[in-house]
């Protein structure tokens, strides 16, 4: 089977049941980004040397994966059909678990911290600003066609996963976070 297919060519994909819609549409938006960030999250694993993040990361990017299979395919009935997966209310909990257990390693903010630090550091501050606009587009496709509050849970939830994650990799480092300083 060859990687390309030309069916794409004049500006059209076919969502997971079927339908063909303009490559500008919402749904395609959204999961476009949805996979744009589990590339970003890729690389922010590519340079943390934090075994414990790996695993968590690798285990959200197969959650990432089956998202896009989600906002891939609108027909409720089709997904149910195919065994495509929803966001489980367990998977925000475990999110959240991870938060709470990756923050007992910080000191509390005490000023806003700007993106940087070590390579690893940044690269998830850039998976965290990926994932708020993935939530931005999904938010907008909610807001045409219904998605459950799941999703959007999942998305919100792992930003604020992410901006813990990149300050961890500064303090395992030893290398502060950057404290924003407003000009004044």
């Amino acid at each position: 089977m060859k990687i390309y297919t030309r069916r794409g060519d004049s500006g059209e994909t076919d969502l997971f049941g079927g339908e063909r819609v303009r490559k500008e549409h919402l749904r395609v938006e959204a999961y476009g980004q949805v996979d744009e960030l589990n590339a970003c999250l890729g690389a922010a694993l590519a340079l943390s040397a934090q075994k414990d993040l790996h695993e968590l990361g690798r285990r959200i990017q197969n959650a990432l994966f089956e998202l896009g299979s989600f906002l891939a395919t609108p027909d409720p009935a089709h997904r149910a059909k195919a065994g495509v997966p929803e966001v489980r209310e367990s998977e925000i909990s475990h999110l959240e678990s991870e938060i709470d257990r990756l923050e007992g390693e910080l000191e509390p903010l005490r000023t806003f911290v700007l993106p940087g630090g070590t390579p690893a550091a940044a690269a998830f501050h850039v998976a965290r600003t990926v994932c708020r606009r993935a939530e931005r587009s999904a938010v907008r496709l909610d807001g045409q066609e219904p998605l459950g509050g799941l999703a959007l849970r999942y998305l919100n939830r792992l930003s604020d996963l992410l901006f813990v994650i990149a300050r961890v990799e500064n303090r395992r480092a030893q290398v502060p976070d950057v404290p924003w300083h407003p000009r004044g």
